[in-house]
């Protein structure tokens, strides 16, 4: 059986380098929380990003 799980890892990571950029931007707490939320979801905006690039 194989595992290939290495796009966790890479998302995992990603998610931890999003939180951090997002809070240390952040100049109030709520703007951090929205921070936190924005972290969760940003494969999708840059999903979103590169369709709207290539025209698809």
């Amino acid at each position: 059986m194989k595992n290939n799980a290495s796009g966790g890892a890479v998302y995992g990571l990603g998610l931890i380098g999003a939180v951090i950029y997002y809070w240390t931007q952040a100049t109030t707490f709520w703007m951090g929380v929205i921070g936190l939320l924005k972290a969760m979801v940003w494969p999708a905006y840059l999903i979103y990003s590169l369709f709207s690039f290539l025209k698809m």
